[in-house]
């Protein structure tokens, strides 16, 4: 029984020792997490539009001409804060759209209608294409 004693004792003395000489351990233990708390207006955000009920959603002129439609919203890895719109343009079924980049303020969405004004079709078409990235 002693010598059972005396490897765990090893074991745990040997632990002990790799965790104070590994930093990337012994700051996990120090580090504090702080969040800053905003006030939010739930009453009035609940009235704002869902990204899930835009994607798929038409997207319309000045002249309610169908331009596109919404595919997707990203947010910007540069700064995390900006948004944009996706739209897929002309084609049939899926089968030969072609997707373009948009920044998100460029949209004016209200209650029936999501409108890019001053566009369109052929001339979002001869934007450059947006592709996603596969990774």
């Amino acid at each position: 029984m002693k010598p059972l004693k005396t490897s765990s004792y090893l074991l745990l003395l040997g632990l002990f020792f790799i965790a104070i000489s590994c930093p990337s351990l012994s700051k996990a233990a120090n580090i504090t997490q702080t969040i800053e708390t905003v006030k939010v207006d739930v009453q009035k955000l609940s009235t704002g539009f869902r990204v899930s009920k835009l994607i798929g959603s038409s997207v319309v002129n000045n002249a309610n001409d169908t331009i596109g439609k919404i595919d997707d919203l990203i947010v910007s890895p540069d700064d995390n804060k900006s948004v944009y719109v996706i739209i897929s343009v002309g084609g049939w079924l899926g089968m030969g759209t072609h997707l373009i980049a948009l920044p998100y303020d460029l949209l004016l969405i209200t209650n029936t209608k999501i409108i890019l004004a001053g566009a369109t079709k052929d001339g979002l078409k001869n934007l450059p294409e947006f592709k996603y990235n596969t990774l």
